[in-house]
């Protein structure tokens, strides 16, 4: 997610006083997930959950989404770029709602700018005095206000164009538009692939998928290979629980193989687990045909994607949920935006349109991030003004918003920091150095 702080907060010292800096932060998303993003029609089965207890990553229980190879292969440089600019024109869309909020209703803003650190590029534009940026750092962003406290500041302090002299009605717009801004860009990325490249729809097919097989694993030593599909369990579930329920017990499966006409007849004997359950060595996972569904008219596009969009809102939100609830389970699935990046990586290298949910799923991350009441998140920016409203307008003190804030900031960059470092060290080609 991308995060909002006060400049008394920020760890960054070049920006300015009444600033509101995007940082980013944990996104995560789960080893359940496709690589390619493949949702569903009203028939298929329920989208991927999305958020911490959800998509993307590398080895430990994350997705295997590291790239090998990443240095010497264009393809994956490539790739990364493009991953990379899809998070960043995320977070140029969340910045800009921020920004939109509040020149449309002639609020002074001072700048607005793409990226942390050294300044790349710089352009101030002579009407209003607004400084437009591009940062060393791309994956992050902030809009600034003047804040009559700077020495620098020649606004009054009583302008009541100054962001914190508006009324509470004026603030929450402007706080609550990056979050608009990343649900309505959410909702148009689907709405363009369904007229154009269509909308991933998974087709339900007898059997459960064999993707990977152990070696020296009870599948292996029975001729159980990759690519096989069971087809004497309808779900992945039911197949799970015949073969924990049988340990040391053979057990009688039927497997299509490719290439032969003949179903098989494999017989498997499931090792003693520690815990006293059966496994035989594999990966499982339904057995589908991903198809498109593309949109003839404006009109069945807007059907599509509104049936899409409220489909994978639900299970960002979903996964949400059961990130609090079983966060002790979900916490080695958080992941920053290094993690984020490898995973659309891979999307991009395996199908340039999946690009097209990569980019949607981050941004309903990122707006149902936002919204939690935590102190330096959009979410406890509007509980601030809350609680101001409902005081009858008698403003929190500046210090005590402050402080909240800053506790915040410092909590969320030390995570953001781990996530990074610990993401980092997790690609494959940072283990193979």
């Amino acid at each position: 997610m991308l995060l909002r702080v006060s400049p008394q907060a920020q760890l960054h010292p070049p920006t300015p006083r009444g600033c509101y800096a995007s940082l980013p932060l944990s996104f995560a998303l789960s080893h359940s997930t496709s690589l390619s993003f493949s949702t569903t029609s009203s028939s298929s089965p329920s989208p991927p959950l999305l958020l911490f207890s959800q998509t993307h990553n590398p080895p430990r229980s994350h997705l295997p989404c590291a790239f090998p190879g990443l240095l010497p292969s264009l393809e994956s440089f490539q790739s990364v770029i493009e991953a990379t600019s899809v998070l960043t024109a995320i977070i140029v869309v969340h910045e800009g709602g921020h920004f939109l909020a509040a020149t449309l209703q002639g609020i002074h803003v001072s700048k607005f700018a793409i990226g942390f650190g050294p300044v790349l590029a710089r352009f101030v534009y002579p009407k209003g005095g607004v400084e437009y940026s591009v940062r060393a750092f791309p994956l992050g962003g902030f809009v600034a206000f003047p804040d009559a406290e700077d020495p620098d500041c020649n606004i009054p302090a009583d302008d009541p164009d100054l962001l914190r002299n508006r009324p509470v009605v004026d603030r929450v717009f402007v706080v609550s538009a990056g979050v608009a801004a990343n649900i309505a860009f959410a909702f148009f990325l689907i709405f363009a692939q369904s007229l154009t490249t269509g909308l991933p729809v998974q087709e339900p097919l007898p059997g459960v998928l064999v993707p990977d097989v152990r070696p020296g694993s009870a599948a292996s030593r029975s001729g159980l290979l990759p690519g096989d599909i069971v087809l004497s369990s309808p779900s992945v579930s039911d197949l799970v629980d015949i073969i924990k329920s049988n340990p040391e017990k053979s057990i009688s499966l039927k497997i299509q193989r490719g290439g032969l006409t003949d179903p098989l007849d494999l017989k498997i004997v499931p090792d003693l687990s520690p815990d006293g359950t059966g496994r035989i060595g594999v990966q499982l996972s339904p057995n589908f045909r991903v198809t498109r569904l593309k949109a003839k008219n404006l009109a069945e596009a807007t059907n599509f994607a509104t049936r899409e969009f409220v489909a994978l809102t639900g299970s960002v939100f979903e996964g949400l949920k059961q990130t609090f609830l079983n966060f002790s389970q979900s916490a080695e699935k958080v992941s920053g935006p290094v993690a984020i990046i490898a995973v659309g990586a891979e999307v991009a290298k395996s199908s340039a349109d999946g690009l097209f949910q990569f980019a949607a799923v981050i941004n309903l991350n990122l707006a149902a991030m936002n919204l939690l009441p935590l102190p330096a998140l959009d979410g406890g920016t509007l509980a601030l003004l809350l609680v101001e409203a409902v005081r009858g307008g008698r403003r929190i003190p500046r210090e005590v918003e402050q402080v909240i804030t800053s506790l915040g900031v410092s909590l969320v960059v030390m995570l953001g920091l781990f996530l990074i470092v610990r993401d980092t060290l997790n690609l494959d080609f940072i283990k193979m150095l």
